[in-house]
């Protein structure tokens, strides 16, 4: 990626002059636009999980945890948001408002590989549309390192526009580390599209409440 950490050190500046105090910490967030794209081909279709360099301290990705026996009570210790297991993941077939609400509330899904058939016909209908389907692990997977990484993880994703939008960070963090966020968000788009760069039309970035800045490419 062509663009200097300089460049976006300036706009995420800019970003922070115009935001309004709020009573919430607010996330800091990147809109890529992109041009000369066939909505219809892989790269029109494009989901892929980026662990970031510098993790929101105060926002975490929320991790639940699908799974029995051992690996279950691993998930438990390593301090996983929720953790359902197989009699819970029954329990909850019909239930719409509640497979609604686990969806809405949990970033990533980590689900034991003997599970999946059973979590597809459960929550498929939920997390599918939502990108966010279980990521299959083994049963002797190590759940604490693979829920550190996706608690860093953000999905970068197209919905039917040739737009994607992420969060990169909150306001209080430094520009330095949002920059690095950025340009490593930027570096696996451009890879990912048959032109790289020139794929790109646009970047912006702003908070929750604020007013987009464009960055100069």
């Amino acid at each position: 990626m062509s663009i200097e950490p300089k460049t976006i050190i300036n706009a995420l500046k800019e970003v922070k002059e115009k935001t309004g105090k709020r009573n919430f910490t607010q996330s800091v967030e990147l809109i890529v636009t992109l041009q000369d794209i066939d909505m219809k081909s892989p790269e029109g279709r494009l989901q892929e999980n980026v662990e970031l360099p510098h993790p929101p301290p105060e926002k975490p990705n929320k991790m639940c945890v699908i799974a029995t026996g051992e690996l279950a009570l691993k998930a438990k210790r390593a301090n996983a948001d929720l953790v359902i297991d197989k009699e819970e993941l029954e329990a909850l077939a019909g239930k719409k408002k509640e497979t609604r609400k686990i969806a809405n509330e949990y970033d990533f899904f980590l689900a034991e590989a003997p599970l999946m058939p059973l979590v597809g016909k459960v929550l498929g209908a939920v997390l599918g549309p939502r990108g966010k389907m279980p990521i299959p692990v083994p049963p002797t997977a190590d759940i604490e390192s693979l829920l550190n990484k996706y608690r860093k993880t953000v999905v970068i994703r197209m919905r039917n526009q040739p737009v994607i939008q992420c969060r990169v960070g909150t306001e209080n963090m430094n520009e330095e580390e949002l920059a690095e966020n950025i340009q490593t968000i930027l570096k696996v788009i451009e890879g990912k599209m048959k032109r790289g760069i020139k794929n790109i039309k646009s970047i912006h970035i702003k908070t929750t409440m604020g007013a987009p800045v464009k960055i100069k490419l």
